[in-house]
């Protein structure tokens, strides 16, 4: 699937993130699929994720341009953060179990790339509202999406509703992304119904009709 179509159903841009890498069960002697393949292929998707605008994303691509090697270190960079979420998601919502050595290694390295990105940061002027001043989060094109990302993984640790964090069961051929149930009375099982669901029902019923036609076939062996 392209990066331009992958869906995006996290409820928020940090566990889209965490979902760009496909940690379903791979092919055999395959690695899990990254979407984010390439710095290009990370900025079409923080674009499609909200974490730049337009403009914003018109100066990253210009810095990227200019110094390749500053792409492919942010692009290192927000994979670092992907990881480190994930980590530390599965095991403040109780979706895996507790490494308190990896938690702890994990949330450090999140902590270092928040401490970075704040570095790369501004208070702005508010010329209308509540608020007098607004903090910018990366000021710096080169390093914008990763200080982005840091700041939204950051957010989601911070606010979300763990108890409404799921994640598209793999024991039941789901793909494993992560995602905020926020369905009236908490009973989303799966990333997307019209996905995983239907495609996880399709192949029970297959399972089924096979079973019934064995069943039948060897009750006509029988008579």
């Amino acid at each position: 699937m392209d990066i331009s179509e992958l869906p995006l159903v996290g409820g928020h841009a940090a566990l889209d993130l965490v979902n760009t890498l496909e940690r379903g069960v791979p092919a055999p002697g395959a690695d899990p699929r990254d979407h984010l393949s390439d710095p290009a292929a990370l900025l079409v998707w923080a674009r499609r994720a909200g974490l730049v605008d337009a403009a914003e994303g018109e100066a990253v691509a210009g810095a990227w341009e200019g110094d390749p090697g500053v792409a492919w270190a942010a692009l290192a960079a927000v994979r670092d953060v992907r990881e480190s979420l994930h980590v530390g998601l599965l095991a403040t919502a109780g979706l895996a179990p507790v490494d308190e050595a990896a938690l702890s290694a994990a949330l450090d390295r999140l902590h270092c790339r928040w401490v970075a990105a704040a570095g790369r940061s501004a208070l702005e002027r508010v010329a209308r509202g509540a608020a007098a001043v607004r903090l910018v989060v990366g000021v710096a094109p080169a390093m914008l999406v990763p200080d982005r990302a840091a700041d939204s993984a950051l957010d989601v640790l911070r606010t979300a509703d763990v108890a409404r964090l799921r994640r598209c069961p793999l024991e039941g051929g789901g793909c494993g992304w992560v995602f905020l149930d926020r369905s009236r009375n908490g009973s989303r099982k799966w990333c997307r119904m019209a996905d995983c669901g239907t495609e996880v029902k399709a192949r029970r019923l297959t399972e089924r009709r096979r079973a019934a036609r064995a069943g039948r076939g060897e009750g006509a062996a029988d008579g």
